[in-house]
């Protein structure tokens, strides 16, 4: 056929399809359809190749042991509740294998600084490296700037520092719910032996763990909460406020801050003030 032929019957082509209702193209080559659907037949016919062997299931953390939380919960209230000083719950912090942070790479239990009868307790959220490396809480840049802080508000002497969990986690990553419930026995011990008037806690987590809440701690900083311990025998005013570090990286923060720390000790010597 010649050029001209071949144009007129793709004309009358199109025609024949445009009569018989077909406005649109969805391929530029033609399909075999019957092909098509006896390859699927095809494809059925041929037998299920066996599934590949399961993975091995690793621990997500490797060297740390299988620890049964629930009976490490139970041991840490035992222990927490035999100590009758702060020296005895430092030693039993200390000898508590129970917490799976122990095993990943921390060098020793940090319990805590401070003054022992402080009518304010600081809480944090756990040991960063240089805490790790002194065995106290905030003695590092973010420790430096809290002293800074409290120093600055009059509470130097006023406060006794420590952190939810007592081992430095990996990375200062997050402790976990299950990291933090194990230490949550000797920490409601601390409060019980310190005899404090009320908690600052610093940053989002120690808020979170110690007043069970979920807000974010732009949320619930500069805010009074009541603070219970778990047989319902203390109840203390607690103010969540921003994590030193977090200000270190957040400088412009730092005004709320101390706004926070000015609400706390305003409160404090109230209280304070003869009736």
């Amino acid at each position: 056929m010649t050029p001209a032929s071949d144009r007129r019957a793709a004309e009358a082509l199109l025609a024949f399809w445009a009569e018989a209702g077909v406005e649109a193209l969805y391929a530029d080559a033609a399909i075999d359809r019957l092909a098509e659907g006896a390859e699927r037949l095809r494809a059925r016919a041929r037998p299920t190749p066996p599934p590949p062997p399961p993975t091995p299931i690793r621990p997500a953390r490797p060297g740390v042991p299988n620890i049964d939380i629930a009976a490490a919960l139970a041991q840490a209230h035992q222990l927490a509740a035999s100590a009758q000083t702060l020296e005895q719950l430092g030693e039993a912090i200390a000898a508590f294998e129970g917490c799976p942070l122990r095993y990943e790479g921390a060098r020793q239990a940090v319990f805590y600084r401070g003054v022992v009868d402080a009518p304010v307790m600081v809480i944090g959220e756990g040991p960063g490296a240089d805490e790790d490396a002194q065995g106290q809480p905030f003695v590092g840049r973010a420790g430096k700037l809290l002293d800074r802080m409290l120093a600055a508000a009059g509470l130097t002497d006023r406060v006794f520092i420590t952190n939810i969990v007592f081992w430095r986690p990996p990375g200062n990553r997050t402790p976990t719910p299950a990291e933090q419930a194990v230490c949550a026995p000797f920490l409601e011990r601390a409060v019980a032996l310190v005899k404090p008037r009320m908690l600052l806690l610093a940053g989002g987590a120690s808020a979170k763990a110690v007043l069970k809440r979920d807000e974010g701690i732009l949320a619930m900083r500069g805010r009074w909460f009541e603070w219970k311990s778990t047989d319902g025998a203390l109840d203390l005013p607690a103010m969540p406020t921003l994590h030193p570090a977090f200000l270190l990286r957040q400088p412009a923060a730092k005004k709320k801050a101390w706004q926070d720390l000015l609400t706390l000790t305003e409160r404090l010597d109230r209280q304070g003030r003869p009736a």
